[in-house]
């Protein structure tokens, strides 16, 4: 009989898994056909990581540094593999079998864990699963191409199903599954995730900690939390590598503090406020929640040829009226811009208001908590006053942006509770009236509100944005209202219409008309297809490319090809149009400019100071017809010092050659020695850098007031480039001071003349210096990051031990079962 059972148990697990595959594939089913999702964040991070890429290729080893992006910085947090994890095959087997099917999956897989680690029902839990997969966000990121942030989502639901696990009696499985999540949740490396994750953990143990100690039940209380403090341990310890360099990174970065004093107000000890805030979800666009066109969908959304708009436009005489439509965006939120809306389903929200009434302790106080935190935490600058406090006072806090994504945590815990007290109430755990009582009041606050919003859609607000004025003719705005207004009227309906089905299909269970497997399918296809219309608005077939096409997604153009036959080993580039947001000219050339999110503070701060303002000045004079290069490029110092030596102007047309870049070295003769990092940057208002050297003071000790005399036949020329390795060769007759157009970041770089480590120093803000015996000699600089070594030294230890762990507990459960 028991092996029956098991073998059942098998056979039913066994479909579930290929049920949620088929979902999966259905739903990404273009990429059946040989197609390859396009996603714009992907295509940016293949410019970003060529340099790393091939030089893994090439050398089967890790360059850890890349001059192709902002100068040069470290690769951390662009493309560096981390061996001594032996938990990444597991995402490697998920990723490389059928990515991007394969989030989805993981979503689906993850959350119904979750759900069957508190004992819901199997099926019912294959539903709640789909609510919890087919939220919109979760759908719309795997279209940006925010892989790293979807997985880590997916990887969040068995993490908390771990600890609850833990706190239900089963402390060792729970916290060992707790790890395992945990290591991987680490592993795919989005931190904002895993932080918002960290913080619904911690409001769990909070509320356990009242319940137990009201129960006189510490002592569980602490085993649990002793178990769960020694998976998190192995878990941070199999990605130490990762943490460590990030971390050591993450100081130098603008999300460190700033040694600049000015505009304190707008600074923290991490990113600035201003830059954080940017993404804040509106206060009344949290209704998208319920309603996913509240607040117009997504920017790129527009209201068609059946709209107001576009009959307007057309009795206005408009050309081209199909192409012009497209201009016309529905989106009328706080945010500057947005793919698309965060919408948990009308469904998700109805059941989670009943859950309101019919769960009862602390696993509904808990999620209700976190549900509620999450929403006021999105708004972000809407209530500065708050966010002011938490960027101040609340560790890591200020070191993430975009306030909107932490509503991830209620996309988590609407369909947790929904779905714990639709089990209470198929399993008869609920009470009959208290749960009929919830049903009515959840049908008239979530129904009712959708009703009142298609019946009074003006209620709503102006449906006006602040850029409408600027964007549109004063003839076009009320047409534009018009369409959003419509367009809110029909959601409105639309999810009052998903709302009345599934509490008519739960009521008709209840008078026995259907059976409860019965009720629990429509319920799931109703939730399907709800979320599934929703999410295709966004992510469809038309996303999908050629495999050709997304493989290259910068083909080579005329300024690249004539760029290229350039035979020097390195010179940089600078493009004029959006540089510091281009992965393009990274993708073949070492780029001035650049794309990521966690650039080096101080090369921002010289972006802001100096280079946005040489560009403004360079464009001018070459907008208004001087073709004298030199008197261009004359007075643009930093430009200059960073070794710009083409500047692309137009695609299809050839560079423009800078006459003066300094290379990649030069000696000066003289140096100006500055108290701090705003003298140091002032200072490079008005200098020569072929002549001039600009020190901080905690630098002076090396020059120490030495005199370097002018030596006209000193050279010092770069004979072998590599990413994490440069080599010169150098001849002078005297000491010189000797400036290098490299990033100074003495995390991991060091010096050597003739083979012996000397130290070297920081000029002009972000470049680096050495003092240069006379003589014929050798030069070179190697990127020697200790915290890459050794942390990847013990996240092999910590993996070993957690793989030992897992073979431990599989040999004590299977001893078990045999008894």
């Amino acid at each position: 009989m028991t092996k029956i059972t098991g073998s059942n148990k098998i056979i039913s697990s066994t479909g579930i898994i290929l049920l949620f595959l088929l979902i999966s594939l259905a739903y990404f089913y273009p990429q059946l056909e040989g197609k390859v999702l396009q996603q714009p964040d992907i295509s940016h991070h293949m410019g970003m990581s060529k340099e790393l890429v091939d030089y893994r290729k090439n050398t089967g080893e890790e360059a850890i540094w890349t001059g192709s992006m902002f100068s040069g910085m470290p690769g951390y947090m662009i493309s560096t593999l981390y061996k001594g994890n032996l938990l990444k095959f597991v995402q490697g087997v998920l990723r490389g079998a059928f990515h991007p099917a394969a989030i989805l999956f993981l979503y689906l897989i993850g959350f119904f864990i979750l759900l069957r680690s508190l004992g819901i029902k199997k099926w019912l839990s294959v539903a709640g699963a789909v609510a919890f997969g087919f939220s919109s966000y979760f759908i719309i990121i795997i279209a940006a191409g925010h892989n790293t942030k979807a997985y880590a989502i997916g990887y969040l639901a068995p993490v908390v199903a771990g600890v609850l696990l833990a706190f239900k009696n089963k402390p060792l499985g729970g916290a060992l599954l707790f790890t395992i999540a945990l290591s991987l949740e680490i592993y795919v490396s989005h931190l904002q995730i895993t932080y918002y994750g960290l913080i619904l953990i911690f409001l769990f143990i909070i509320f356990q900690f009242i319940y137990l100690f009201r129960n006189n039940l510490i002592p569980k209380f602490l085993k649990t939390v002793l178990y769960l403090s020694v998976g998190t341990i192995l878990a941070v310890g199999t990605n130490f590598s990762r943490l460590y360099t990030n971390w050591e990174y993450s100081h130098e970065t603008i999300r460190g503090p700033s040694e600049l004093t000015r505009e304190g107000e707008n600074k923290t000890s991490g990113l600035d406020k201003d830059y954080v805030v940017q993404w804040s979800y509106g206060i009344d666009e949290t209704l998208t929640l319920l309603i996913p066109n509240f607040k117009g969908g997504a920017s790129q959304i527009n209201p068609g040829v059946d709209s107001e708009s576009y009959r307007t436009m057309r009795q206005q005489g408009v050309q081209n009226l199909r192409q012009n439509i497209r201009a016309v965006s529905m989106y009328h939120g706080d945010q500057p811009g947005t793919s698309g809306p965060v919408y948990v389903g009308a469904i998700v929200v109805f059941l989670f208001i009943l859950g309101l009434f019919v769960i009862k302790g602390p696993m509904k106080w808990w999620l209700l908590s976190a549900t509620i935190l999450s929403i006021i935490l999105s708004w972000g600058g809407n209530i500065m006053w708050l966010t002011n406090i938490l960027l101040d006072y609340l560790p890591l806090y200020n070191k993430f942006r975009a306030p909107s994504m932490i509503l991830i945590v209620a996309e988590l815990t609407m369909p947790l509770l929904g779905f714990i007290a639709l089990n209470d109430i198929i399993t008869g755990k609920a009470e009959k009236k208290t749960w009929l009582n919830g049903l009515k009041w959840s049908l008239i606050i979530t129904g009712g509100l959708s009703l009142l919003f298609a019946i009074l859609p003006g209620i709503a607000g102006d449906f006006s944005n602040v850029s409408d004025s600027a964007r549109y003719p004063d003839w076009l705005i009320n047409s534009v209202i018009a369409d959003r207004k419509a367009m809110l009227r029909s959601d409105s309906f639309r999810s009052f219409l998903f709302i009345t089905l599934a509490a008519g299909s739960l009521y008709l269970w209840h008078l026995q008309k259907i059976k409860t497997n019965l009720f629990i399918g429509i319920l799931g296809v109703l939730v399907l297809v709800d979320l599934w219309s929703v999410d295709k608005r966004y992510l469809n077939n038309d996303n999908f490319e050629t495999k050709k096409e997304v493989e290259n997604p910068f083909p080579m153009m005329p300024v690249d090809q004539e760029i290229m036959k350039d035979p020097d080993l390195s010179y940089r580039v600078l493009p004029l149009q959006n540089p510091f947001q281009d992965a393009r000219t990274s993708y073949y050339h070492k780029n001035v400019g650049g794309y990521h999110a966690a650039k080096l503070r101080r090369y921002q701060e010289l972006i802001d100071h100096h280079l946005l303002p040489e560009m403004q000045e360079m464009v001018k004079k070459l907008q208004g017809g001087n073709n004298n290069f030199v008197s261009v490029f004359h007075s643009l110092p930093v430009i200059n010092m960073l070794n710009t030596r083409y500047i692309i102007y137009d695609l299809n047309s050839a560079p423009i050659r800078n006459p003066n870049p300094l290379g990649n070295a030069w000696f000066v003769s003289e140096y100006k020695i500055v108290e701090n990092a705003d003298e140091e940057i002032d200072a490079m208002n008005d200098f020569n850098p072929s002549e001039t050297a600009i020190i901080d003071q905690r630098f002076e000790k090396y020059v120490n007031s030495k005199k370097f005399n002018v030596d006209k036949n000193a050279t010092i020329i770069l004979t072998e480039y590599q990413p994490n390795y440069l080599k010169y060769s150098a001849k002078t007759v005297s000491e010189q001071l000797a400036v290098f157009s490299e990033i100074y970041y003495d995390k991991g770089w060091n010096a050597y003349i003739d083979g012996k480590k000397i130290p070297h120093f920081r000029v002009n803000y972000v470049l680096r210096a050495l003092i240069l015996p006379a003589g014929e000699h050798t030069v070179e600089f190697k990127f020697e990051p200790q915290s890459y070594y050794i942390g990847n030294r013990i996240s092999l230890a910590s993996s070993i031990l957690l793989l030992l762990a897992i073979l431990g507990y599989g040999f004590i459960e299977l001893k078990k079962r045999k008894k």
